[in-house]
């Protein structure tokens, strides 16, 4: 009888240890960021470290207002022109936020917003409405839409010295600029060629507006560029006429990066070196889901490949709609999904490498404590689900031995 005792003790520390390895990788963490007060905001731009994300949050009135979030400071309302206002993107440094904003006569124009200057309107092509989306790592180049005197809307690249440059079309009359590179010499967007057709296209000052062709279909849209211009993301029409999530390179052309299972998919985002996108795809049951994808990982549903994280640090049931952008080194995953707690979408902030919690730690609170044991105790026995998965500390399926010991062997950890 001692025996078998001292061997099931033996057997349950084995087992013990190995989860231990196994989830010493389980250090993401994922954090809501608020409204201005009403029911919805929306996180489109982050900073290269992650600490400055940019977005639309409504407040108390319901009005749309770009905002600047920090852990420290919060959601910071960034004013208006007059009106509403969204911010799209924001520099590397986190200093520079460029978006665009009613002014007092509602019209729709770009900004550009620094804290020693507040919001700057970078004025038109001649017409009346214009929106910056993208800007480059320094802060020095804004790029977007303007309408020009005839009314269409035209791809602009602006900067303090020359001001707001049309960029033209491929042929047709409208175009628009989203993403621009990191030194701010790679433009990416949609224009309209000859047939009327929109295209995805890259811009240099030395070769123009460049048609970066489609998945077999009829249009495509570019709304990223690495660092260096060398790749854009966007989405583009295949033969059957479905939107699908691409990468481009000079070498490969364009790549359809798939769905999750169901009809469409768009890419958003990519990492400074074009190796991670992101964006929002359809799963089996046709719903939109954020998406993470490597070359060597393909496409992955966040929400799978961060389960954890949605369950232990959220209300169960939470889910990521769509990334809209990632940090430069493809750490930080910036987007919309609903947050159960509150019952509204949300911007969200999710932190891919987060700093270590330790073992044990079922609540995530950065100790291993009476609470963390009582969590297993509470569920011993049970299979997993999505209302105690965190308890199920090696991930096996079953709140056990195993995690009781885990949490006890780690007991006081990081308290």
């Amino acid at each position: 009888m001692k025996r078998t005792a001292q061997n099931r003790f033996k057997a349950l520390t084995s087992a013990c240890v190995l989860s231990m390895m196994a989830t010493v990788a389980w250090s993401q963490s994922l954090t809501w960021l608020g409204t201005l007060g009403g029911d919805y905001s929306g996180a489109y731009g982050v900073s290269a470290n992650g600490r400055v994300v940019v977005g639309s949050a409504q407040n108390a009135a319901g009005e749309y207002r770009a905002f600047r979030w920090t852990a420290s400071g919060g959601m910071q309302d960034l004013g208006t022109l007059g009106g509403g206002s969204n911010a799209w993107d924001v520099s590397a440094d986190g200093s520079v936020v460029v978006g665009s904003a009613y002014n007092a006569a509602g019209e729709y124009r770009a900004f550009r917003w620094t804290p020693w200057s507040g919001m700057q309107d970078l004025g038109t092509l001649g017409g009346r409405e214009n929106v910056a989306y993208g800007v480059s790592a320094n802060g020095r180049v804004v790029v977007g839409w303007a309408r020009n005197a005839a009314g269409q809307w035209r791809a602009f690249r602006w900067t303090a010295s020359g001001g707001m440059q049309d960029l033209g079309t491929l042929g047709g009359g409208w175009s628009g600029a989203y993403g621009v590179s990191a030194d701010g010499s790679v433009v990416v967007g949609w224009a309209v060629n000859a047939a009327g057709q929109a295209r995805a296209f890259r811009w240099t000052a030395s070769g123009g507006m460049q048609d970066l062709g489609t998945l077999g279909g009829y249009g495509s849209d570019a709304y990223g560029v690495s660092a260096d211009g060398s790749v854009v993301v966007g989405r583009a029409v295949n033969a059957a006429g479905q939107w699908r999530a691409f990468r481009w390179t000079a070498s490969g052309g364009m790549q359809d990066l798939g769905t999750l299972g169901g009809y469409g998919s768009d890419a958003y985002g990519v990492s400074a070196n074009g190796a991670v996108v992101v964006g929002s795809a359809q799963n089996a049951a046709g719903q939109a889901r954020a998406f993470r994808w490597t070359a060597s990982g393909g496409m992955e549903d966040l929400n799978l490949t961060y389960v954890y994280v949605l369950s232990c640090s959220v209300t169960p049931g939470s889910v990521l709609i769509a990334a809209h952008a990632v940090s430069s080194d493809g750490r930080y995953i910036v987007g919309t999904g609903f947050n159960a707690a509150t019952g509204r979408n949300e911007a969200y902030l999710l932190d891919t490498q987060a700093p270590f919690s330790p073992n044990g730690d079922v609540n995530r609170d950065g100790c291993v404590d009476d609470i963390d044991m009582m969590g297993v105790l509470f569920e011993f026995g049970e299979l997993v689900n999505d209302f105690n998965r965190c308890v199920d500390v090696n991930r096996d399926g079953i709140i056990d031995d195993a995690d009781l010991l885990i949490v006890l062997f780690n007991f006081g950890s990081g308290c």
